[in-house]
């Protein structure tokens, strides 16, 4: 049996509290008033506000006599003073702006955190049933692992949901379609109101979460019931159970990844919008499951898992990341070739306002799995899949981040203490949740058919 350590389970509520804290602090800090947005933006380098100068009023000729301007003179003046107008109400429409950013970045930094570590859980979900649908020989040695890490699901699905009601009641500004004022003068949005309102919203997010946690329930209880069972009854349930989850689970991601993420952009579409979530959170579940076999077997926890495993596990880091790339360059590459004004100012806004982390998280994503995990060798090493699986997941956080934050925020981006807290706070609550559920139950499957062969497994 795994026993929870308590250094990491006092790292973790650290991490926590230290991560919550941060929060308030950046909530309480957003601006809320157009002077104190004033105030930042002078202090800021990348912003300044320019100050128009006021029109001067006519004064008496120096001679004594009162001076009568020209007609010229007088309508240049009511130009001067209508330009002055303009630019005031310019420069307080782009305040406003400005001031609505800032104050939807804490809770941007919240959701990009809260997807990430959601998305994790549900994709070590997917892989898990993978492994149950294709009767994997090589991988129940790792199911306890996998129960462990999605695990999270149900916190992390609370936690979204929470985020999306939320701004279903206007508590915060994420969806611009959920602004009736928006909206009453957005045609393509109104074109959209059948699907995009906030009841269906809602009642749509219900049920994909309600369908994976209530899968995860049922193979987690039935692989329990296997240890005990003394045929092959509950594993055949299980098979069964994964191949639906994996059906309703490819369904609902692609509509998921609509809704939660690409709404965010309600004008734009990519119809490999659901793969392209659907590869990231895929790798990004393999990753952890990869990590934390290897951090249980450094503490002696799994002595039946061998090189061979971990070696498997990073194929599919690498395969997945390689898949990704793909995914990526095929919808950057075919919108920016076509150069349809409507689709490509989604990659236009991302590569002015947040150039170094949309070409860096393709680097981290792409380049570096390929060059450190291409060698098979490397594969069965495991100071580098740990050092490439945290690359991984770094690279799938700015790529989370350059999803959500240009729609959000725009270019009134910058990693501060909310998007650090935010990160902090769920690196925690990610770490309490999978390694406690790790000590429920023993760290090795009983009556699994393919158990032996898993154990024996040598590639």
């Amino acid at each position: 049996m795994y026993t929870l350590s308590s250094k990491l389970k006092l790292f973790s509520i650290i991490l926590m509290v230290v991560g919550f804290l941060g929060l308030v602090y950046g909530f309480i800090a957003a601006p809320s008033t157009l002077d104190d947005v004033k105030e930042m933006l002078v202090h800021d380098d990348h912003g300044q506000v320019m100050e128009t100068p006021v029109t001067g009023q006519l004064e008496d000729d120096e001679t004594g006599f009162d001076y009568v301007p020209s007609e010229h003179e007088l309508d240049t003046q009511r130009t001067d003073e209508r330009d002055h107008i303009m630019a005031e109400d310019a420069e307080l429409v782009h305040l406003e702006h400005v001031l609505h950013q800032l104050q939807n970045k804490p809770w941007a930094a919240l959701y990009v955190a809260a997807f990430f570590f959601f998305m994790i859980a549900l994709g070590a979900m997917a892989f898990y049933a993978v492994q149950y649908a294709a009767q994997a020989g090589w991988s129940p040695v790792l199911f306890r692992v996998m129960e462990g890490v999605t695990a999270y699901l149900l916190p992390g699905s609370i936690i979204m949901f929470i985020l999306l009601a939320l701004s279903g009641f206007h508590l915060n500004h994420l969806f611009v379609w959920m602004d009736p004022e928006v909206v009453a003068h957005d045609e393509i949005i109104q074109n959209k109101l059948s699907y995009l309102n906030v009841p269906f919203f809602l009642i749509r997010a219900a049920i994909y979460i309600a369908g994976w946690n209530l899968f995860r329930y049922l193979m987690r209880r039935n692989s329990l019931r296997q240890d005990e069972a003394t045929d092959n009854r509950w594993f055949k349930k299980n098979f069964k159970l994964a191949a639906g989850f994996l059906v309703f689970f490819i369904v609902t991601e692609s509509m998921m990844s609509w809704d939660w993420i690409m709404s965010l952009d309600p004008h734009w579409f990519s119809t490999l919008f659901g793969w392209y979530v659907f590869s990231s959170m895929f790798v990004s579940g393999i990753t952890v499951i990869a990590l934390v076999t290897i951090y249980l077997k450094s503490r002696d926890y799994l002595p039946f898992v061998n090189n061979s495993h971990i070696h498997d596990l990073a194929k599919f880091m690498f395969g997945i990341s390689i898949f990704w790339a793909y995914l990526w360059f095929s919808q950057f590459m075919l919108i920016w070739y076509s150069n349809i004004p409507e689709e490509v100012t989604y990659f236009v806004s991302r590569i002015e306002d947040y150039n170094l982390l949309f070409f860096g998280m393709v680097a981290l994503n792409f380049i570096f799995p390929l060059l450190l995990l291409m060698n098979s060798d490397f594969k069965r090493v495991n100071w580098v899949v740990v050092m490439t699986g945290i690359i991984i997941l770094i690279g799938h956080y700015l790529d989370v981040y350059v999803m959500v934050m240009p729609a959000t925020v725009g270019e009134s981006w910058f990693i501060g203490i909310s998007e650090i807290s935010a990160l902090a706070f769920f690196s925690g609550l990610f770490i309490f949740v999978v390694f406690s559920s790790l000590t429920k139950v023993p760290l090795l499957v009983k009556r699994n058919p393919f158990r032996k062969e898993s154990e024996h497994y040598h590639y």
